[in-house]
Formats: C-alpha cells, sequence, structure tokens
C-alpha cells in the first residue's frame, strides 16, 4: 500500500537545475543585490531631482496644494488595477517598480526633454507659441510614451514569468502611467495655485478648480488609456511563440505608435476649437475607454475559463480535489475561500490560499502555453516549482477551497465531474500509467521524467524537452 510522502516527488537533481554540473558563478553586474542597488538607487535620485524641479517650479506651497490633490485619483486606479490582476496577481514589488518608474524617471525623462525640445525648436523659428504646440502635439507624445513603456519593457524581460498575458501588460501599463499622471498632476495643480495667488483667484472660477476638474475628475484615466495599448501590445506579445521573433518585436512597437497616436490626438484637441476638448473626450477618449475596459473584463473572464479548463487534468491525476478546479475558476468562490480559511484559521490561513490560488492559476497558465506549443524550454521544471508551491499550502487550502467549490457551485460537484482530457500529453497521467510528470503523490513512480527515461533522474540536461511539442 503506498504511503503519501510528505511532499511531491519532484527530485531535484544532483548537479542543478540542468543537470549538467555546477553552475557558474555570475558576474558582479549580474547577481540580483547589485541590480537591485542599481535600480533603487536610479530611481531614488531620479525622485530627488524631479522633486527640486517640480518645487522650484510650483514653490512649497503650490507643490504641497499639488501634491494634496494629485494623490487623490491615485488610490481609485492602483485599486481598479490590481482588480483586474486578481486572477493570476502579480507580485507588489513590480507594481511598486512600475509606479516608481512612471512617478520619477519617466516624468524626469519627459520634463527634461519636453523642455528641450521646446525650447530648441523655439530658437530655431523664432516662434515660441508654434513651439509650445508642436511640442505638446509631437515631442510630448513620443517622449512620454517612450518613457512609460521602459517600465513595461523592463518588467516583460526581466520578469517573465510574472508577464504572461493581455492582463499584466495592461497592470503594469496602467500602474506606471497612474505614477506618470501623479507627478504631472503635482506640476500642472501647483503652477495653476500659484497663478492663483498672483491673480487673487479663489474657489469655483480658480484656475486651480477647473485644472483639477479637467485632470482629476474628467481624465484621470487619460495617461493610463494612452499605455494600456502598449501594454496590449506587450501582452500580446507574451502570448506568442519563442520563436515568432519578428511578432514579439512588432506588435509592442504597434503598441507604442497606437498610444503616441492618441496621445497626440488627445493633446491637440485644444486646436480644434472652443469646443474641441469636449467634442474629443465624448466622441473618442470615452467610447475608447468602454471599449478597452470591456477588452481587459472580457480577458480576464477568458482566464478564468481557461483555469476551469486546464487544471482538471491534475484533479484526475490526484494533485488537486474534484471541486478545486471549479473553485478555483470562480472568483466568488475563491473569496469564500479565502474567508473560509481566515474564519477558521487566521489571517495566515487566508494568506496560504491566496497562494494557493495564485501558484494554481499560474499552473493552469503554464499547461494552456505548452498545449499551444508556446511554452518555454524549462517548462517540466517550472510545472514541477508549482506542484511544489500546491502540495506545501494543500492542508490548508484544500478544505478551504472544497467548501467553496460546494457552496458556490450551481450543482452538487460529484468525484468523477472532471474528465480526463488532460491524458496522452506526457505528464498528468492517472495512477499507474505511464512516466506522467504529474503523477499524485503518494505513488511508487518518480514523476519527472521525460518518456523514455525510467524511474531515475535522467543524467543529463534535458532543456529543449517540452512534452507538448513533437
Amino acid at each position: 500500500m503506498a504511503i503519501s510522502p510528505p511532499y511531491p516527488p519532484y527530485p531535484t537533481p544532483p548537479d542543478g537545475p540542468a543537470g549538467g554540473g555546477a553552475l557558474r558563478h555570475a558576474h558582479w553586474w549580474q547577481r540580483t543585490w547589485v541590480r537591485y542597488g542599481a535600480l533603487i538607487t536610479l530611481l531614488t535620485l531620479s525622485g530627488l531631482v524631479i522633486l527640486a524641479l517640480v518645487r522650484q517650479q510650483t514653490g512649497t506651497e503650490g507643490f504641497l496644494v499639488g501634491l494634496g490633490l494629485a494623490v487623490l485619483p491615485v488610490p481609485l486606479l492602483i485599486a481598479a488595477f490590481r482588480w483586474l490582476d486578481r486572477v493570476e496577481p502579480g507580485p507588489w514589488r513590480n507594481l511598486v517598480f512600475a509606479f516608481a518608474w512612471g512617478a520619477c524617471a519617466a516624468a524626469l525623462i519627459a520634463i527634461v526633454a519636453n523642455s528641450f525640445a521646446t525650447k530648441w525648436i523655439a530658437t530655431a523659428t523664432a516662434d515660441p507659441s508654434g513651439a509650445d504646440t508642436l511640442g505638446a502635439t509631437v515631442i510630448a507624445p513620443v517622449v512620454e510614451e517612450s518613457a512609460k513603456a521602459a517600465a513595461v519593457l523592463l518588467v516583460f524581460l526581466f520578469r517573465r514569468r510574472d508577464f504572461t498575458g493581455i492582463v499584466d501588460g495592461v497592470v503594469i501599463a496602467g500602474v506606471t502611467a497612474t505614477g506618470f499622471a501623479f507627478t504631472e498632476n503635482i506640476l500642472y495643480l501647483g503652477t495653476a495655485f500659484g497663478t492663483d495667488q498672483l491673480t487673487g483667484d479663489r474657489g469655483i472660477p480658480s484656475v486651480t478648480a477647473a485644472t483639477f476638474f479637467v485632470r482629476v475628475v474628467m481624465s484621470p484615466f487619460a495617461h493610463p488609456l494612452f499605455t494600456v495599448l502598449t501594454g496590449i501590445g506587450f501582452g500580446i506579445a507574451a502570448l506568442s511563440g519563442e520563436r515568432q521573433h519578428v511578432r514579439r518585436v512588432l506588435l509592442p512597437l504597434a503598441g507604442l505608435l497606437l498610444a503616441m497616436g492618441m496621445h497626440a490626438f488627445w493633446n491637440g484637441s485644444s486646436t480644434f476649437g472652443e469646443f474641441g476638448f469636449f467634442a474629443v473626450y465624448g466622441a473618442f477618449m470615452v467610447p475608447t475607454f468602454a471599449v478597452l475596459t470591456w477588452l481587459v473584463v472580457w480577458t480576464r473572464q477568458r482566464e478564468l475559463h481557461t483555469v476551469r479548463e486546464e487544471l482538471p487534468a491534475y484533479a484526475v491525476a490526484g494533485w488537486l480535489s474534484p471541486a478545486e478546479p471549479y473553485a478555483l475558476g470562480s472568483m466568488r468562490a475563491r473569496r469564500l475561500a479565502r474567508t473560509f480559511a481566515k474564519n477558521h484559521g487566521g489571517t495566515p490561513a487566508a494568506r496560504a490560499v491566496a497562494e494557493y490560488e495564485a501558484y494554481a492559476t499560474s499552473l493552469a497558465f503554464l499547461r494552456h502555453r505548452g498545449r499551444l506549443g508556446r511554452a518555454g524550454a524549462d517548462f517540466v521544471v517550472r510545472e514541477g516549482e508549482l506542484l511544489n508551491e500546491l502540495w506545501r499550502r494543500r492542508e490548508v487550502a484544500r478544505p478551504a477551497l472544497e467548501h467553496a467549490g460546494r457552496v458556490a457551485a450551481p450543482m452538487p460537484l460529484p468525484a468523477a465531474a472532471w474528465p480526463p482530457h488532460g491524458f496522452g500529453y506526457g505528464y498528468a497521467q492517472p495512477p499507474g500509467q505511464g512516466h506522467g510528470y504529474a503523477q499524485p503523490p503518494g505513488h511508487h513512480h518518480a514523476p519527472v521524467q521525460p518518456p523514455g527515461h525510467g524511474y531515475g533522474y535522467p543524467a543529463g540536461p534535458h532543456p529543449a524537452y517540452n512534452p507538448y511539442r513533437t
């Protein structure tokens, strides 16, 4: 009789992850602490410089007023993007980096580059008014969208496991743009307050009130809306196969060009006549915002469908209970599971269930990419890591998810409700059949093996093996 071990039988090769000897020592600039230190230093210096520049232009009192007014929409926007990311929530460090980059680095690049370009055009053409218009409609969109897109590119390149689709691109781009708009609003509102101090205007007729209404009340989503187009381009590129190099380059560039175009159109609306701004706002910005919101929400629902479609294979193999795929594919059931865990085990239990949900979702997305032939060379290693994380939290998470599945399911879930559609792909096999990768705990087979290598760990590395790729 097989006895279930305390952890999934995913052995680590004695020679390291690749099975081909010890890893080489990384160069000093490749070490994690060096990269984090350089990034934190860059953002800190950018923040100090942008703080000095904004305060110099607005004055201390104007800066404080601008800061107090500009911060109002930030929590709402961050909460909205975090809500979109609830299916597979990314780590907070990515959001903190994105916001800091937008508020500090991107804002500094924009202020310096826009000022330099506008002054150069004014000097070359001897037309300051025309230079301001050209700077707002051409220079600013190119510079600002490029600076914000840099944050999305960095996450896409260096946090690839956290960047798996359109929603991830939208969230990173939106949070970056939120940080950028925050700093820009401080500048605009602080300057408006300084103007009112000189003219003596107060209340609703003041420039500060008008600026607040236009930038914070009417269009807090303007900058996020522009940059989200870049994020969608990167998100679609993330869904592409590793060998589709042209697509992975052209799609982000196309998104960036669309963001620049929309930004330029928005900035140029003031030149379309007395009511040009309101016409562009009502006829273009609001419908575009509605369409993109629908697209992102629809994508989120598709992600939940992917979870419900892919995880039953692991339930059949014994890694999940029959009710878990349904519970993990329903936001209501997930919330019920966290509440159940918190009521019975406190905050640590609720946190463990939330982590379990996130790892299970990542596992479903990994399997989906593999089934489409888009998984990376580390497919098997990553699958093992995710299953290990699930197994470590199973005692807390499984009862909560089973309870949530029973409560939220439209009908009773029988034990055999999930079809074994995952069989035949080389892993997630039912007990005792083949050399599947995701054998349930408690069987004597060693599960992490490509077919044809027996039950012992392979002697050599298999970095390019993908059970879905023929």
